[in-house]
C-alpha cells in the first residue's frame, strides 16, 4: 500500500473534545469553524472528567478544560499539556440551591449535601468557600454525580446544593429558579486551558497552534458581539436566550499563550487541591504546561 502524501496527511481531522456550549458553538457563531486548513472532528462530553478520559485514551487530540480539571488530569498521569490559557472572571463556577431552600449563605451549608464532579471546578469552589467561611472541609457531604443527575437531585431535594459551572449554572438559575449562594469570582483563578495530548503535539503541532488561533479569534469576536453570540449559542445548545446571555457574560475572555503569571496562578490551584486532598500529593505545574507554543 503506498504511503499517504503530505497533502493527504495534512487533511486528516483534528479530533476536538468539547463540552456543552463550548468551542464548537463559539467558532460556529464567529464564522470560524470552517476556516481551518484541516477538518475539525467534534465530540461532545458532559464534563471535564469525560473529556480527560477521551484525551487519555487517544480518542481526542485537543480540548478545553478548567484549572482544577487540569490538576486532576496531571495527578492521574494523563498525557496532556496545556498550550494556551483562557482567562475569565471566575463567576461561571457557582454553588446553587433550590429557590425554597433555607440555605442563604456558605455557612448554612454545614451538615448539608453538595452534588458536584470529583476534583473538578465545583468541588474546588465548594472547598474554597468553606475555608473562606471558617468551616472545615468535611462540614459538607459531597455527592459525586454527573451534571444531569445533579440537576435532578437538586430539583427533587435529594441533595441540598449543586456546585457546577457555565450553562448548568445559568440554566438552573434561569429555568429552575435556583439561587446562587457563592461563585468563584473571588475564590478561583478563572482560568481554563487549551490542552492537547503529547502525541498530538508531536505529530500535529502546527494544527494545534492553528486551532488555538481560531479560539483566540473567536473569543476576541465574542467581546464585541455578545448579543450575536448569545443568540447563536442558544440556537446551538437548545437553551433559552436568557440562559445564553448569562453564559456569555461569564465567559468573556481572552486567549493567550502560557506565561509565568499563569503558571503561578495555576500552581496556587494545584497546591490548594493537594492541601484539601483533592489530589494525593503536591504537583509542579511546569510539568503540565508547554510554554513554547505561541500563537
Amino acid at each position: 500500500m503506498p504511503l499517504l502524501s503530505p497533502h493527504v496527511r495534512a487533511a486528516a481531522s483534528l479530533r476536538v473534545g468539547d463540552q456543552k456550549g463550548g468551542a464548537h458553538a463559539l467558532l460556529t457563531a464567529a464564522g470560524l469553524a470552517g476556516r481551518a486548513s484541516f477538518p475539525l472532528q467534534w465530540s461532545l462530553f458532559a464534563g471535564a472528567p469525560m473529556l480527560i478520559q477521551a484525551l487519555t485514551a487517544g480518542a481526542a487530540d485537543v480540548g478545553v478544560i478548567g484549572d482544577a480539571p487540569l490538576v486532576f488530569a496531571q495527578a492521574g498521569g494523563s498525557p496532556v499539556r496545556a498550550v494556551g490559557a483562557i482567562q475569565t472572571d471566575g463567576t461561571m463556577t457557582a454553588v446553587v440551591v433550590r429557590r425554597d431552600s433555607p440555605i442563604r449563605n456558605v455557612r448554612d451549608l454545614r451538615g448539608r449535601s453538595v452534588a458536584t464532579l470529583k476534583s473538578q471546578t465545583g468541588h474546588y469552589l465548594t472547598l474554597a468557600a468553606l475555608r473562606d467561611a471558617g468551616l472545615r472541609d468535611d462540614d459538607v457531604r459531597f455527592v459525586f454525580i454527573s451534571p444531569a443527575a445533579a440537576k435532578m437531585a437538586l430539583q427533587t431535594g435529594s441533595v441540598d446544593a449543586w456546585a457546577t459551572w457555565g450553562p448548568y449554572i445559568a440554566e438552573a438559575k434561569t429555568e429552575d429558579g435556583a439561587r446562587e449562594i457563592v461563585n468563584g469570582g473571588r475564590l478561583m483563578s478563572g482560568l481554563s486551558y487549551i490542552v492537547a495530548t503529547t502525541d498530538a503535539l508531536q505529530t500535529r503541532r502546527d494544527d494545534i497552534i492553528a486551532y488555538a488561533r481560531l479560539l483566540r479569534d473567536g473569543h476576541a469576536w465574542m467581546l464585541t458581539h455578545a448579543e450575536d453570540y448569545a443568540v447563536a449559542w442558544g440556537r446551538e445548545t437548545g437553551l433559552s436566550l436568557p440562559v445564553a446571555r448569562q453564559v456569555v457574560r461569564a465567559t468573556m475572555a481572552r486567549v493567550t499563550p502560557i506565561d509565568r503569571n499563569i503558571i503561578r496562578k495555576q500552581q496556587i490551584v494545584s497546591d490548594f487541591m493537594a492541601a484539601t486532598n483533592m489530589i494525593p500529593a503536591p504537583l509542579d505545574t511546569n510539568a503540565v504546561v508547554d510554554t513554547t507554543v505561541t500563537f
